[in-house]
């Protein structure tokens, strides 16, 4: 039982090692996947933020602009083209949509890199609480496994000397029976009644 009992901890501890490395490995790739997934992010709401701001600019100074204000003038030619007599301010009708879109996707590319840091942070705090109680059940199995083999070594020693001393002491009876045997002739008077010798004494 005791034999069994170190072999199926050290069954277990190696089961735990096997599962923190697993962790570990998982752990790792998803780390640099979200550290790569917030950089992406990072980079891409800069680059719709710079985006959103030359848009915003461009839109302003075509509102202002006059190099574009053009007068009318008579031509010969029924067909031409009208000229412009304001100036140009470009699609500002369709200038919200594009802004309003560009603001939406920087929300949700910030929202992106929020979340994802935020599962980083909790997927570290789950992975660092597996591992601390990982290492302090390894450690409570080791201290196990290792007085289970002392408790093994010292029983083996006990024994060992016990079968030792049954070895001396059984030689002792061995010795103590064969000098009984002879001995027993002289100590007992075979077939002759206690009321006899009392009588041998009584003559002598």
């Amino acid at each position: 039982m005791l034999f069994r009992s170190v072999a199926d901890l050290t069954a277990s501890v190696a089961e735990m090692d096997a599962a923190v490395k697993e962790a570990t490995e998982i752990r790792t790739a998803e780390s640099a996947k979200n550290a790569a997934t917030v950089a992406d992010a990072k980079e891409a709401t800069t680059a719709v933020q710079q985006a959103t701001a030359v848009l915003k600019d461009f839109y302003a100074k075509a509102a202002e602009a006059t190099a574009l204000v053009q007068a009318s003038v008579p031509t010969a030619m029924d067909d031409a083209p009208e000229t412009f007599d304001t100036a140009y301010t470009g699609k500002q009708a369709e200038s919200g949509g594009v802004l309003g879109m560009l603001e939406v996707i920087a929300s949700d590319f910030a929202r992106l890199e929020t979340d994802t840091a935020m599962q980083e942070e909790q997927a570290a705090a789950e992975y660092k609480k597996f591992t601390n109680e990982a290492a302090v059940d390894r450690a409570r199995k080791t201290q196990d496994i290792s007085n289970k083999n002392k408790l093994s070594t010292k029983k083996s020693a006990e024994l060992q000397q016990t079968k030792s001393d049954l070895k001396g002491t059984q030689g002792e009876l061995n010795a103590a029976l064969e000098y009984y045997d002879k001995l027993k002739p002289s100590c007992v008077d075979a077939g002759v009644s206690y009321d006899e010798r009392e009588i041998g004494r009584a003559h002598v």
